[in-house]
């Protein structure tokens, strides 16, 4: 059984993705200890079954707000088996954002690059191999209101599951020397071990603040650890 999470932006078109995934197999409640409406269905294709779970609509992985906190938790701890990113094609430098931090996360991404027909009524030519190539990860073209790709999603999931990829986003050289001393403090502190080095890291170089209380680390060691290298 393949665990698999829907990640996306608000108005993205993930509850229609999940519709066709899921069809009439779904139940609906509530993430524990929050009023926050959790989704979950089943799809069965080609003998496999897997386990949809519609994630709160969010920008970022921040964990500012309660559905960001939601969502990197979903992440992070029950690390499902496949996260599949949906893209509106219409918008997508501002969605890539929420996509290069779950690949930061090291999840095994999928992008679902919805709302195709969109992008090309507003003149935008995307090639899906090419930023399937720039991203390391799968890319999927869709319309999912037409139910244009939905076959190609299910296929590159169960593709995906048993052949993960964690690329690496590399940064400037400036940036990646503070990130891998992070790292590097991060490995010989045991700083928060469950979750991925390189991540934490990144979140710490941030000022996290969700991080930075679940480390027990305060803004001042960073930093001080941060000047050892300016």
């Amino acid at each position: 059984m393949i665990k698999v999470a829907l990640a996306g932006n608000p108005n993205v078109g993930k509850s229609v993705i999940f519709n066709a995934l899921t069809g009439a197999r779904q139940k609906v409640g509530n993430w524990p200890g929050v009023t926050v409406e959790k989704k979950e269905g089943i799809c069965e294709h080609r003998g496999v079954k897997m386990i949809i779970v519609d994630l709160p609509g969010i920008y970022s992985l921040s964990a500012v707000s309660i559905d960001e906190k939601i969502a990197r938790d979903f992440i992070l701890n029950e690390k499902p088996d496949v996260v599949v990113s949906i893209v509106d094609a219409s918008n997508i430098e501002r969605n890539l954002y929420l996509t290069l931090q779950l690949i930061e996360m090291e999840a095994n991404v999928v992008v679902a690059l919805n709302k195709m027909d969109l992008a090309k009524s507003k003149g935008y030519r995307i090639d899906a191999r090419k930023l399937s190539a720039e991203l390391g990860i799968p890319v999927v073209p869709m319309v999912a209101i037409r139910g244009e790709g939905i076959e190609e999603l299910k296929n590159t999931i169960i593709y995906a599951s048993r052949a993960p990829r964690k690329p690496v986003i590399r940064y400037s050289d400036g940036i990646e020397r503070y990130i891998e001393l992070l790292k590097s403090k991060v490995v010989e502190n045991s700083i928060l071990p469950e979750y991925p080095p390189r991540f934490v890291a990144i979140k710490l170089l941030e000022l996290d603040e969700e991080i930075l209380n679940r480390a027990g680390i305060g803004k001042e060691v960073i930093k001080e650890w941060i000047s050892s290298v300016s």
